[in-house]
């Protein structure tokens, strides 16, 4: 029977060259000159330091453009806590790979909604979707395109 996963994982490497990218243009911008903004990546965490609220949105904006640029979603970066002290402003994202349980009950209902000869099932972070036609598959795709959910989906690993 043909299949396909669905998976919610970000590209770590693009992920990196975002940031790298982002450094560059902090160091080189104007408008950045003796703010002390900076950006850190590791362990799936990217660190946004600043000492004006406004710059730290600016740092922000400027990391999101550069996400866009290497196709790495910017709903990865919905997850993120904010603290202020009085001399510095941080913002902390938390990249999370895989799909929660809440967030795959939500979408294997709505794929039983769509068409009832769809075979679903949640294993640990991923969903496998199952049906007799591959056509079927290329439509549950098509649909769970077009729905916005707040994670970033990805589909692979088809098989005929």
């Amino acid at each position: 029977m043909p299949s396909f996963d669905i998976t919610s994982e970000f590209n770590q490497q693009e992920v990196t060259n975002a940031i790298d990218q982002m450094n560059r243009e902090i160091v080189n911008r104007y408008d950045f000159k003796n703010t002390n903004t900076s950006v850190n990546f590791s362990n799936e965490i990217i660190l946004l330091k600043s000492n004006t609220e406004e710059r730290l949105q600016a740092a922000d904006q400027v990391l999101r453009e550069k996400f866009a640029k290497r196709n790495v979603s910017i709903k990865f970066l919905s997850n993120f806590s904010d603290e202020q002290t009085p001399s510095e402003v941080k913002r902390e994202y938390t990249l999370k790979s895989g799909l929660d349980k809440e967030m795959s009950k939500i979408i294997v209902k709505d794929l039983k909604d769509f068409s009832k000869k769809l075979q679903s099932s949640i294993q640990n972070e991923s969903i496998r979707i199952t049906s007799k036609k591959r056509d079927e598959l290329q439509d549950a795709i098509s649909f769970l395109k077009s729905k916005n959910y707040k994670v970033f989906l990805n589909y692979g690993n088809f098989r005929d």
